[in-house]
């Protein structure tokens, strides 16, 4: 799929993008996430490994009583490995599954940078980045104080997890 499929904002639709959007940082890149799509944000703690899990999954955390899946976005999206720090933290999202359920997912990010309220003009359709790239996860990228931002789809970059290792995450 490109990103002007159906289920993708084609270019003339970048005002149903628009509104509050939470950005962080993976490195040197700058993405955003949909705030209604976030639960909370919660420092770095202790994850439980699951073993057979593919290795940006790494493993559960236990969210007042919840266990909930942990995926790594850097190791998600091939960036280099760097230490954690005291701004390394976890954004919990609740994501649409293939099956239409929604779970709560943690995803740790290097730093929260803020909430920013976004409109139609901040938006441009996401590029062709030609030779048969998929960049479907991607919504559009956002022009934000002279950087540029990535909107993420966040459902679809969880559920390009496989839904069993999903669920095998959840139910340990």
């Amino acid at each position: 799929m490109t990103a002007n499929t159906p289920e993708a904002p084609a270019a003339g639709s970048m005002q149903t993008l628009a509104g509050k959007h939470l950005t962080f940082v993976l490195g040197r890149e700058h993405y955003g996430l949909p705030v209604l799509k976030v639960r909370e944000i919660i420092r770095l703690c202790e994850i439980t490994p699951v073993p057979q899990m593919p290795d940006y999954i790494k493993g559960v955390l236990n969210l007042r009583g919840k266990i909930i899946p942990v995926a790594d976005l850097r190791v998600k999206f091939r960036l280099s490995h760097i230490e954690n720090t005291d701004l390394t933290c976890v954004v919990v999202v609740q994501v649409s599954l293939p099956d239409n359920t929604k779970t709560m997912m943690g995803l740790i990010v290097d730093a929260v940078e803020e909430v920013v309220n976004l409109t139609a003009a901040d938006i441009e359709p996401t590029p062709d980045f030609g030779g048969g790239f998929q960049a479907d996860y991607i919504l559009g990228m956002a022009k934000i104080k002279g950087t540029v931002k990535a909107l993420l789809d966040i459902d679809r970059v969880v559920t390009a997890v496989n839904p069993e290792e999903l669920a095998a995450a959840v139910t340990g």
